[in-house]
């Protein structure tokens, strides 16, 4: 990995030079990207693991692979969020056929996230998973009110969807009125089933904002149980929230304090 990019793009960013802070990577060579890829898609499966998401073989998180973008490299099926390493990843192509690895993968996983990468070559990577409170706020077909900050950060940037709502997406049309959405939005609500978010930075935005999401999720139920009426954010003030604390470099950011966590109490994710 050569030196770290040191481009100023958020005021996060310390001005101050010789700051311990971090920097997005580049590479010396697509192995290492590669490399690099697996590494943080399986931090992001135990960031899940941790969040308490998983439910049964429910879940699927993908991100390309940087030399062959039509493939993309997945968690195997069966396989507990925490228990899944870099050795056993699962490298798929968009007709869902296992290109390298020995597990099978996730049939919903497929239709939703071939989908929506071969719609959006664009889009690096993507979440899904059964959450308590995801499924909860998203059984009502309503989008998040701006009630914080955190909630800013889906700003003019979430969709709800109610097409195949509560259905389990096994056909290939299923995949499709989600990938249309993600064309535009950062996270998507599927009515009766749950959270959904893309990046177009890569695995660490793409996790780091489910989890986001999730909490958006817990937060409104709870605002909402309370019978008080909220004061929501202005159109500015979110506005504003978003740019600043809401883009993709701080999703990728907030990310490594979970990715140092996880890389140093559970070296065993490297295997």
């Amino acid at each position: 990995m050569l030196d770290t990019v040191d481009t100023r793009v958020s005021i996060y960013q310390p001005e101050q030079t010789g700051l311990i802070f971090p920097a997005i990577p580049r590479f010396e060579s697509l192995a290492e990207e590669r490399l690099y890829r697996k590494q943080h898609l399986v931090a992001a499966t135990r960031a899940f693991g941790m969040h308490g998401f998983d439910y049964g073989f429910a879940g699927h998180l993908t991100v390309r692979d940087p030399e062959h973008p039509e493939l993309y490299w997945t968690n195997p099926m069966c396989v507990h969020f925490s228990q899944v390493k870099v050795s056993n990843l699962v490298l798929a192509d968009h007709a869902g056929r296992v290109v390298e690895g020995g597990h099978a993968i996730n049939r919903a996983g497929f239709v939703l996230h071939a989908a929506a990468h071969e719609m959006h070559p664009e889009i690096m990577a993507m979440c899904h998973a059964h959450t308590t409170y995801g499924t909860a706020w998203c059984s009502t077909g309503r989008k998040l009110d701006m009630l914080s900050q955190d909630a800013a950060c889906f700003y003019n940037n979430h969709a709800v969807i109610g097409a195949s709502a509560g259905a389990v997406a096994v056909e290939r049309q299923s995949g499709a009125s989600v990938a249309e959405q993600f064309g535009t939005n950062r996270a998507i609500l599927h009515q009766n089933h749950g959270l959904l978010t893309a990046s177009q930075h890569s695995i660490d935005d793409a996790a780091f904002w489910f989890i986001a999401l999730e909490r958006c999720c817990q937060v409104q139920l709870q605002v909402e149980a309370s019978g008080v009426k909220p004061h929501i954010l202005s159109d500015k003030t979110a506005q504003y929230s978003r740019d600043h604390v809401g883009n993709d470099f701080i999703g990728w950011l907030h990310f490594q304090t979970l990715y140092n966590q996880i890389a140093a109490n559970q070296p065993d994710m490297f295997d």
